[in-house]
């Protein structure tokens, strides 16, 4: 084991769970054991939330401007360490080196946002009678809790740690039981940042623990990304339990591929938007629509693909249970008379022979009812349906349950701008192949890929970390009685 056994961190210690059930870390590189994550109980979380509840009163009534040094200070030190955390990423994940760089970087974006968050929520003011004011402002709901996927080990959960703490919440934070060390190290360096003890609490597990934070009392919101499956439950949970719930889902997120388009620029957008992070993120490409001819671009997709080298420029799917569940939709859509183009099924990559890799897979001809086609694959996988017009491409996509993102490669500004306002999807691109928004725009799907009001990051996010104010006041008895008095 390479590294310590992971713990709890809880009012600004790491501390051993009360359960003692825990899980191998395993890293899909190689196979080799990291570390054991414990599968904590319910008596862990009511001790993060007694602790958040105990640090909230000091934490809220810190001024703003004065809570955002705080997260200076932590972009600071995700900058001085981004060689060790992208290594962390990198080793728990299995992602390239180059995407876990780009992870910290994005987090070290969404830190400095929270910096800026001062200018943002000053309120309003206005006097509405004479002698009468009435002012708003934004004030922070409490303990909220954050449960958060494997695929991302440091920026998903930076899309909520900055925003939700900066307004003054206190946070209690569940992650993946699959890649558990990052977030612990994020935890020392919010400690070394100067925020009081408390505010922030780490509590590892399973099913058990996500119930019991969509269950606890003393949690007022709760964010969670993961699978729609889940992300359901996380919210009907939640909610019935009167707390405030934004839960982000999977995708099926349709590149819609036009005969005018780029050749060159498309396929590599393609390519890369289908196999970066070996295709294991909400925003990846996982079905192109070729609309009328366009075969010679599909053979420009299939060369840049066969440049994507497991091992190398292409990193591995989290677990042995994954490259199967991957390879199988591979294999029954070939039964069903799809053709693959280029297979990536039974990948080993020398010398790392435990490993979960599979390759880059392109299958051409794929019908709109196949399982490839309608079901959220999670690897470096694109399915290629075919249709005649721009019309029936949009059918397609309006007609996929999920709706995170939908983009278009072509040079005619009217073809992009009738996709723009057609696609049943929350964020659209135009000749790009991941149209994730970068800050202050917000992260934000529709459809079955979202439940729940406003978006987990950038300005839309302050909504949902924060409850609105309303004062009216009048002071000055000369100003005279009126209706407002």
């Amino acid at each position: 084991m390479k590294y310590a056994a992971v713990n709890n961190f809880i009012n600004g210690q790491f501390v051993k769970a009360q359960g003692s059930r825990t899980l191998d870390v395993i890293s899909p590189i190689d196979g080799n054991h990291l570390s054991s994550v414990p599968m904590s109980t319910a008596m862990d979380l009511n001790k993060a939330v007694n602790a958040a509840k105990v640090a909230f009163p000091g934490w809220s009534r810190t001024p703003i401007k004065e809570r955002v040094q705080v997260f200076f200070r932590y972009k600071y030190l995700l900058e001085k360490n981004l060689k060790e955390l992208s290594e962390l990423v990198q080793e728990e994940n299995g992602k390239t080196y180059g995407e876990a760089v780009a992870e910290i970087e994005k987090s070290i974006e969404l830190s400095e946002f929270a910096t800026s968050l001062p200018q943002l929520v000053t309120g309003e003011v206005l006097e509405v009678s004479k002698g009468v004011e009435c002012r708003t402002e934004h004030v922070p709901l409490g303990v909220v809790a954050s449960i958060v996927p494997f695929n991302f080990p440091s920026m998903v959960p930076n899309w909520t740690i900055p925003n939700a703490i900066a307004l003054g919440n206190c946070m209690i934070i569940k992650p993946s039981e699959k890649v558990p060390l990052s977030v612990g190290r994020l935890a020392s360096l919010l400690k070394e940042a100067g925020l009081p003890d408390g505010v922030f609490n780490v509590v590892h597990g399973d099913v058990e623990i996500v119930e019991a934070i969509c269950d606890h009392p003393g949690i007022e919101a709760v964010s969670f990304v993961g699978s729609t499956k889940v992300a359901k439950l996380v919210y009907q949970r939640s909610t019935h339990n009167f707390k405030r719930c934004l839960a982000l889902g999977g995708a099926k997120n349709h590149l819609m591929v036009l005969p005018d388009a780029i050749p060159g620029m498309t396929a590599q957008n393609v390519a890369a938007s289908m196999s970066g992070c070996a295709g294991q993120r909400c925003m990846a490409a996982s079905a192109m629509v070729a609309v009328g001819k366009v075969d010679h671009i599909i053979e420009k997709i299939c060369e840049e693909a066969r440049k994507i080298v497991p091992g190398k420029n292409l990193g591995a799917v989290i677990n042995q249970q994954s490259k199967d569940r991957i390879e199988r939709f591979i294999t029954e859509a070939e039964k069903d008379g799809a053709k693959i183009l280029v297979d990536g099924r039974k990948t080993v990559v020398q010398g790392k022979e435990k490993g979960t890799y599979v390759g880059p897979t392109v299958i051409d001809f794929v019908k709109p009812t196949m399982s490839v086609a309608t079901e959220e694959i999670f690897g470096p996988v694109i399915s290629i349906m075919r249709t005649n017009t721009v019309d029936e491409a949009l059918a397609i996509e309006n007609a996929n349950p999920y709706g995170n993102a939908a983009s278009v490669f072509t040079q005619s500004g009217g073809a992009a701008r009738y996709i723009i306002d057609n696609a049943s999807a929350g964020m659209i691109g135009v000749n790009v192949g991941v149209p994730v928004p970068r800050e202050p725009f917000s992260f934000g799907g529709w459809n079955e890929s979202k439940f729940g009001v406003g978006d987990i990051t950038g300005k839309s996010s302050i909504e949902f970390w924060t409850k609105l104010k309303k004062s009216t006041t009048k002071w000055n008895p000369e100003a005279g009685i009126n209706w407002m008095s």
